[in-house]
């Protein structure tokens, strides 16, 4: 994918999605070093290998020098509900995190940056599958700072030369080994239906079992978080100078809430009750991702689609963490 021997920085790396990208670069044969404040991520997340630094990306120019390739940005809080009720926060980490990080890698004189977009900057769209020219309008202040980021990079690129790509996620899922999904409070659907195998939920709630889909519930596109992070390697390669490559990452297939139910109960050989409730404000029937761009552009190809094999590492996961315990 990419030549070996780089340097780069991981800001969030203790993270879900971080830790996962920082495993698959060191794999690649580059040096990584995470940068986390450990506030929602794991020190024993961090893949072996790379180097620790414990602090904030507001704090990125106390440890970047020009010996850095590229950085690839994953801190920030991403509770959608939290945002809601605590808007400031998701400001000030978010797009004032941003602003310090950029300016930090202005001063060091690194001109790269892969940024962790979100689907959540097109709202509730018109159309799906969505692509990357469709109306943004967040219906949040997550997706609304991730916008604004987005906007200030586009800025950044312009004026100072930076080689730019944002990767818009939908739904992630799986896991890489002993590296997976574990936030608290935990909102995303296939790791909540996971507890509810595992007996540490009463049941599944389904919101709405009236939409206008196969099955009556909501349809979401999930992507392999082992897709996720070979997408950001090639967008290390893809990034060019003066310009901002905005990518979706998706199947560009969905499946709904209760195909992911019942995948789930085939997987794991256990019940999983379910709980009927009312739809959720703001919940479109269906969202799936046009990933045309990034197929052209990145050369990009989800290999891992299937829903059952996705579930099947998740559930690994799960159990592996459940013996921790």
């Amino acid at each position: 994918m990419t030549s070996t021997g780089k340097r780069y920085l991981v800001t969030g790396g203790a993270g879900y999605v971080g830790s996962v990208v920082a495993a698959h670069l060191l794999a690649a044969g580059h040096r990584v070093t995470v940068l986390d404040d450990l506030s929602t991520g794991f020190r024993e997340a961090v893949p072996a290998g790379a180097e620790f630094i414990e602090g904030r990306v507001q704090d990125a120019a106390r440890h970047l020098d020009g010996g850095y390739d590229a950085v690839l940005h994953f801190a920030a809080s991403s509770q959608v509900g939290e945002s809601v009720t605590d808007p400031a926060k998701y400001w000030s980490n978010n797009v004032g995190g941003a602003i310090d990080l950029l300016a930090a890698m202005r001063s060091a004189g690194i001109g790269t940056l892969v940024f962790s977009s979100t689907a959540a900057v097109y709202g509730e769209p018109d159309t799906t599958p969505i692509r990357e020219d469709a109306a943004t309008a967040p219906t949040n202040p997550y997706g609304a700072t991730k916008l604004a980021v987005d906007h200030m990079i586009t800025s950044e690129a312009a004026a100072h030369g930076l080689a730019a790509v944002s990767l818009r996620y939908f739904n992630v899922a799986g896991a890489h080994g002993a590296y997976g999904e574990r936030h608290e409070p935990e909102s995303h659907l296939i790791p909540l239906v996971l507890r509810t195998a595992q007996g540490r939920r009463d049941s599944i709630s389904v919101f709405g079992t009236d939409y206008p889909t196969p099955d009556g519930t909501c349809v979401r596109d999930y992507i392999h978080v082992d897709d996720l992070a070979e997408a950001h390697l090639l967008a290390l390669t893809a990034a060019r100078s003066g310009e901002h490559l905005i990518c979706n990452l998706g199947n560009g297939n969905g499946f709904s809430v209760r195909e992911v139910i019942e995948t789930a109960r085939k997987v794991t050989g256990r019940d999983i009750p379910e709980t009927a409730a009312g739809r959720r404000a703001g919940d479109p029937a269906v969202l799936v991702a046009s990933a045309d761009r990034a197929r052209e552009v990145l050369g990009w190809r989800p290999s891992r689609t299937d829903l059952a094999g996705i579930i099947a590492d998740a559930w690994a996961f799960a159990r592996q963490q459940e013996s921790a315990e």
